[in-house]
């Protein structure tokens, strides 16, 4: 594999680096020897901004320099020059090792202060003052700065006076924004990073057309072609695999170059530093310098109201069922959790390791995903995330056109107009007071033993219901924890994306149900001033204990005049949902029904209906007075004719 270099991320309008550094430590001297070629005579405190010639260099990219100044009036301009760098290189005087000592006093945490990310190059100038008494090992020197601040790339000395590595030190800056070693390869382990294998395995998965588990010759003829657009002769793909083979034996087989020899090759270009012949594979394949898929390898964002959501398609949904089945290696109707690491080998890291979706789906006694826990996560995944859905889709080899695998739902406002909706996952919010059983509601629904823990943040659970047609829904359960009711409430479109909210109180506790009857009434009345009414359950947790019962009287009137459901009796300690995620599901699907009225809301129907009746007899009035005074108009008309 040879290849020269591609433009990185942003290097398409050019690579802007920022000289930074103490005073008179050579920054300009440094600029303008490397534009001009000639050491200056007299030179500006701080110069314009200079463009490097594009032909300097073999990637032919535009290089700007931002020289800067360290002194306090200007430090303005300074945080700002150096929030849009694409690299930075930090300057020290060779003859003042305080200028040294301050790289890792000031300069390097004031980077990390600013978040600033990018590459830095370390440049020691006026080398040729040091002198031969001063002898210093720049290794030796370097090494810690180095360990502690992992964002240095390369650290060089120069020397502007006698054109010592001048058009080196904006060659090694410029490599390392087109070229970051970072991403790739850890240096202090001496191993590509986790990221890098993930996307080469990606890769080496997708030019291995066969699926025999090694790249053939043609196949990896292809490879070349394809990264670097010129073949390899047949004795050059001999050498290839001869260097592999001498260095790892199992990096190729009898079929060819195997996914552990393609590695070894890339990493092996990454020690002798040809960073560029990786990074041409990576963006050949569409990959940017965060080893993500570019936003041109992914659909344009969706373009939707609040009130609609995002599902996967039947396409989808049947490449995941055999992306499933071909991942169950041991056929046990589930995937354990080394099973769906694997699955995840090829995508950055696994989605499922981190909130929300870690702990939210149904598993196993043997802790594995069956079919069902498996596609409700991707399910709640769309919901949230759908852009993201789909790259994973993609990194997993959903090899059609993106935007095939997700769909748009018809508005719930809709929906609630023609009484009825054909969402296939419904979201559940979950309000109510501390200690009531909100948690130990969602345990339940995915099988989890109850135990108590406060809520802090989201939390969600995912789990498929059955219904007795035969046809199955996906339903979300969002736990709203107390004190985020009043933070959600105060977006507006807050309850645009929720389908039925549940309201469970302690029903043996009165304080809980006044604060369960609040939070719905606060719900209710949201969504009449918003539009995004939605049905409403209330939930009388804790049925095992001896009911409150002016709890059970006031819930009841509560309910019936808000016009929705009955309380729902509920004991999570005896096992008995009566239905409750059934009757969830009920409600989502006639999102015309239960849904609760305040009494402001009332009022407010009331004022209209009786606004619109007197509309109406103003308008009936007005037509009996005009077809009144067009009778009076024939009848003076005749009176005249007649005399």
């Amino acid at each position: 594999m040879t290849g020269g270099a591609l433009a990185g991320d942003g290097a398409g309008n050019g690579v802007r680096i920022v000289v930074a550094g103490d005073a008179k430590t050579g920054k300009s001297s440094l600029i303008v020897t490397a534009a001009a070629e000639n050491f200056p005579t007299n030179v500006p405190p701080v110069l314009p901004p200079t463009r490097l010639p594009v032909d300097l260099y073999p990637e032919r990219v535009p290089v700007t320099i931002i020289d800067t100044s360290s002194s306090p009036e200007n430090r303005g301009r300074l945080v700002e020059d150096l929030t849009r760098a694409d690299a930075v290189i930090l300057t020290y005087a060779c003859d003042r090792p305080d200028t040294l000592d301050r790289l890792s006093a000031h300069w390097l945490p004031e980077l990390h202060r600013l978040e600033v990310k990018v590459p830095v190059v370390v440049v020691g100038c006026m080398l040729d003052k040091r002198g031969d008494q001063q002898p210093v090992s720049l290794e030796q020197v370097m090494s810690p700065i180095m360990q502690q601040f992992r964002e240095i790339e390369t650290c060089i000395e120069c020397s502007a006076l006698n054109h010592i590595q001048i058009p080196e030190v904006f060659y090694y800056a410029q490599k390392a924004v087109l070229h970051p070693t970072a991403p790739l390869f850890d240096q202090e382990q001496q191993v590509l990073k986790p990221r890098c294998v993930r996307a080469l395995k990606r890769i080496f998965i997708l030019c291995d057309h066969d699926r025999d588990g090694s790249l053939s010759d043609a196949e990896l003829n292809e490879f070349q072609v394809k990264c670097f657009n010129a073949p390899l002769q047949a004795s050059e793909i001999v050498g290839v695999k001869r260097v592999v083979q001498e260095k790892l034996r199992e990096g190729v087989d009898d079929r060819g170059l195997t996914l552990s020899g393609f590695l070894f090759l890339h990493a092996l270009f990454i020690e002798k530093g040809r960073l560029e012949t990786t990074w041409t594979v990576l963006r050949k394949f569409g990959y940017n310098n965060e080893i993500r898929l570019r936003d041109d390898q992914l659909p344009p964002p969706i373009k939707r109201y609040p009130d609609q959501s995002v599902e996967l398609t039947t396409e989808a949904t049947e490449f995941l069922r055999k992306t499933f089945l071909t991942y169950d290696v041991d056929c046990d109707g589930a995937l354990r959790s080394h099973e769906v690491e694997d699955l995840f080998s090829t995508a950055p890291e696994n989605p499922w390791n981190e909130a929300p979706y870690v702990d939210a789906a149904e598993k196993t006694a043997l802790e594995g995903l069956s079919l069902d826990g498996f596609l409700s996560l991707w399910a709640l995944m769309t919901l949230l995330d759908p852009i993201r859905s789909v790259e994973t889709l993609i990194y997993i080899g959903y090899g059609i056109d993106p935007s095939s695998a997700f769909r748009v739902t018809r508005r719930r406002r809709l929906d609630r107009k023609k009484q009825q909706t054909e969402r296939n996952v419904y979201q559940c919010f979950v309000f109510g007071p501390k200690e009531t059983g909100k948690s130990a509601l969602l345990n339940a629904f995915i099988g989890r033993p109850e135990e108590y823990a406060p809520t802090i943040g989201n939390r969600y659970a995912v789990n498929v219901i059955y219904q007795p047609s035969g046809l199955k829904k996906t339903l979300v359960l969002r736990e709203i924890h107390e004190e985020g009711v009043k933070e959600l409430l105060a977006k507006k479109d807050a309850l645009a994306a929720c389908d039925v909210a549940v309201f469970v109180h302690d029903s043996s506790r009165e304080p809980s149900w006044e604060k369960a009857m609040e939070m719905l009434v606060e719900v209710a009345s949201q969504g009449e001033a918003t539009g995004y009414e939605v049905p409403c359950l209330i939930v009388a947790a804790k049925d095992s204990l001896d009911p409150h019962l002016s709890v059970i009287q006031d819930s009841t009137r509560v309910s019936q005049d808000m016009g929705i459901e009955a309380p729902i009796p509920l004991s999570t300690k005896l096992g008995d949902f009566s239905n409750i995620f059934d009757r969830v599901v009920r409600a989502a699907e006639h999102p015309h029904l239960s849904i609760p009225e305040t009494s402001a809301g009332k009022s407010r129907k009331q004022y209209h209906r009786l606004l619109n009746r007197s509309l109406m007899f103003i308008s009936v009035g007005a037509a009996v007075a005009v077809v009144g005074l067009g009778v009076y108009r024939v009848y003076s008309a005749r009176r005249n004719s007649s005399s």
